[in-house]
């Protein structure tokens, strides 16, 4: 997968993650956790295209780190919408989870093959 393909993903993902809070309820929970889910849920588009501009390969493990960290929050975020039933529809809740996990995974390889071409 190349740096436009991993791009794109991210930023459907986050198109995924807006439709899911705008069907949202509007209440105490739903305001609270739709809140939540649309900052670390865009936001892993978002730095991505930051660290695409790291200033060294350090500063690039960290935001590609960042992006981790804001990976897995919406992934609990989630879950917690999901086993409250704080959504619409189901398909996109799940269709979502699956991403979110599999993001995580590309992630974690990123991370570690970047540390390892650091210390060689």
């Amino acid at each position: 997968m190349d740096k436009f393909d991993l791009e794109e993903r991210l930023i459907s993902f986050s198109v995924l993650i807006i439709d899911i809070v705008n069907e949202m309820p509007h209440s105490k929970a739903g305001n609270h956790l739709s809140g939540q889910l649309i900052r670390s849920g865009t936001s892993v588009s978002l730095n991505y295209g930051e660290a695409q501009s790291g200033e060294s390969r350090k500063d690039f493990i960290h935001k590609i780190k960042i992006i981790l960290k804001e990976l897995r929050e919406t992934y609990v975020c989630l879950k917690i919408i999901f086993r409250t039933n704080l959504y619409k529809s189901e398909d996109k809740i799940n269709c979502a989870l699956k991403e979110s996990n599999e993001l995580i995974s590309i992630f974690v390889k990123s991370v570690e093959t970047a540390q390892n071409n650091l210390r060689k």
